[in-house]
């Protein structure tokens, strides 16, 4: 008997479905989900849990006329599935496949590009608002959006708007408890507790002015489809509250909703993950963080670390386990995470601050204003900085170096290796007069022996890793790996230098003056954006001290970087060992012309 989702090819055909074949449908929508990550990998476990709510969105709204949102979008596999992608869906996350995340450019059925939590409520408004202008009243638009990210400031704002408006918005939220990591703070409490009918007092979400209806079982397709095509009869704003299991269908994914979010590759039919290799490897920068924070704080006690919701992919789960007093997961609230790192220094602790480079950008007014101006010592550790690889667009690190080194009082350093990043936490964690980001990759290093006792660093000193001749290859961070390894690929690799700058604020002027006085061509080679970034303070430096060298930069370019592997995206950037090599070839070979 054919299957019935090889007859999807939109939800046109889902709609032509009996309502009793649609749990048949979400059976074999999740075993293709599972079979397609199993070996391509992906987010796993929060598409497994909304496959009878995607189903059902699709099945009564008349998409994409009717306007869907995906918050983050980690749970968007299914929509794309259901939407014209079944076929080309084993391409997901690889360069020149689909995205893994909803994209407008992809399809008309993705309304709205997401990556980032809490903006599917400000953008379904905004949506909704327009079609109240043009007259087109019966347009519906939805924002699924789950418990985690509903907690999320700007999801209040949003929420705090459409309250006061009459705009056709319908707010799902997708209650499982759990976004990467568990939920946390008040409001999951709260939701908790309407889940357990103990709640005593006015339901929020009514005080705001939304028509509530829940909670429902976000697995029941009679409820969920019951309560759908009333709410498409109800005008204003509404939200529905839906209770899910992440991980839906399969059961290692339920009990370990954690590693299951996105699990790298595992066995289709049994769940068990795929064995790694065994083989001694160098740490991941995360676990260098996490394990050094731990030997530090028993040291002094002074030390706070604080996350945004990703104690585990920032690995600070570890002094979570060891100082839980001490180690604060605020939720998906980076704007608060500074603020209350800020309000912290102000008292005398030492804060780790730690954030992904790409999730900092929603925090840059506080780290301008609350924690620059007032020359703050909160230690910034910003993990996967740099191109990240298959997570793509909205989650690539490129662009902390330009967007933080206009910043006053700030200091910058990039670690290009694991010992580095120790002895810089040991160094700011000593005290310092002003606050410090330290920006390191996503992924393994390449130091096996990384536990060194520890050095104090000297802010803004550089050093030199090879002498040579005429040529002058300056780096920042871990790039300097691909330096190393281009310039060890040379016949003439004694025509070459290379300096690793270390710090791009406050950079070594000494070193900076030694280089322009001895070198005729000088090469920046950094893992961020080119416009603005580490290469443009070198040519300021030139500028201003009126040097005459050739300057070349070799930066991501200005261009949004896709999602890829992280070989094939360095080689699309041009920042990879083999480019590095060429554009050194083509220096010497010129000057011996």
């Amino acid at each position: 008997m054919s299957k019935l989702i090889n007859q999807i090819e939109s939800p046109e055909d889902l709609r032509l479905l009996d309502q009793g074949q649609l749990p048949q449908l979400a059976k074999e929508l999740r075993e293709f989900i599972i079979h397609i990550v199993a070996t391509k990998e992906g987010h796993l476990g929060a598409s497994l849990g909304v496959v009878e709510l995607t189903i059902a969105l699709h099945y009564i709204f008349n998409t994409p006329e009717d306007l869907l949102i995906w918050d983050v979008g980690h749970q968007a596999y299914g929509h794309k599935i259901l939407t014209g992608r079944r076929d080309i869906f084993d391409t997901n996350r690889q360069f020149g496949g689909l995205s893994g995340f909803p994209k407008r450019s992809e399809s008309p059925y993705d309304t709205f590009g997401v990556g980032h939590s809490s903006t599917s409520i400000s953008a379904a408004l905004g949506m909704a608002l327009v079609s109240q202008l043009k007259g087109q009243f019966n347009k519906q638009h939805i924002a699924v959006i789950g418990d985690a990210s509903i907690a999320s400031g700007m999801a209040f704002e949003g929420l705090n708007h459409a309250g006061v408006t009459n705009a056709n918005l319908l707010v799902i939220l997708n209650d499982n408890a759990i976004g990467i990591d568990p939920s946390v703070g008040a409001l999951k409490q709260y939701l908790t507790n309407v889940k357990k009918g103990t709640q005593k007092h006015e339901n929020v979400f009514e005080a705001l002015n939304f028509n509530y209806s829940g909670p429902i079982d976000g697995h029941d397709f009679e409820a969920l489809i019951s309560q759908l095509e009333r709410l498409k009869t109800i005008e204003g704003p509404k939200l529905l509250h839906v209770i899910t299991t992440k991980g839906k269908g399969l059961k290692q994914a339920e009990k370990d909703q954690v590693k299951y979010h996105a699990p790298g590759k595992f066995d289709a039919l049994t769940g068990e993950l795929i064995a790694k290799n065994n083989t001694a490897q160098p740490p991941k920068f995360q676990d260098v963080f996490g394990h050094t924070i731990v030997e530090l704080a028993k040291g002094n006690k002074d030390i706070i670390g604080i996350t945004p919701a990703m104690p585990t992919g920032s690995s600070l789960k570890y002094m979570m386990q060891e100082f839980p007093e001490r180690a604060i997961d605020v939720g998906i609230a980076e704007q608060h995470a500074v603020t209350l790192a800020a309000g912290m220094a102000t008292q005398g602790a030492i804060v780790f601050c730690n954030i992904y480079s790409t999730f900092l950008q929603r925090a840059y007014d506080q780290v301008i204003h609350d924690v620059a101006i007032q020359n703050l010592p909160v230690i910034f550790c910003l993990d996967r900085a740099g191109l990240v690889g298959e997570d793509g667009a909205t989650h690539h690190g490129l662009y902390d170096l330009a967007y933080l080194r206009c910043i006053p009082n700030l200091i910058i350093f990039a670690p290009r290796n694991e010992i580095e990043l120790r002895n810089i936490m040991y160094t700011a964690q000593l005290g310092l007069q002003h606050p410090i980001a330290i920006r390191y990759p996503r992924g393994r290093g390449n130091t096996l022996e990384w536990k060194q006792p520890f050095e104090p660093i000297e802010i803004g000193q550089a050093v030199q890793i090879k002498s040579g001749r005429n040529i002058a290859v300056l780096s920042l961070g871990f790039i300097a790996d691909n330096v190393s390894r281009a310039i060890a690929t040379l016949e003439m690799k004694d025509d070459v230098a290379h300096f690793d700058m270390r710090f791009l604020k406050p950079l070594d002027q000494a070193m900076l003056h030694h280089i322009f006085h001895n070198y005729s061509e000088i090469i920046t080679v950094e893992d961020g954006c080119e416009k603005g970034g580490f290469g443009s303070a070198i040519l300021e430096f030139a500028s201003l001290y009126n040097y005459k060298n050739n300057v070349s930069i070799m930066g991501v370019p200005d261009i949004v970087m896709e999602h890829g592997s992280m070989v094939t995206l360095q080689h699309l950037a041009r920042i990879d060992a083999k480019a590095i090599t060429e554009k050194l070839e083509a220096i010497i070979q010129r000057q011996y012309l």
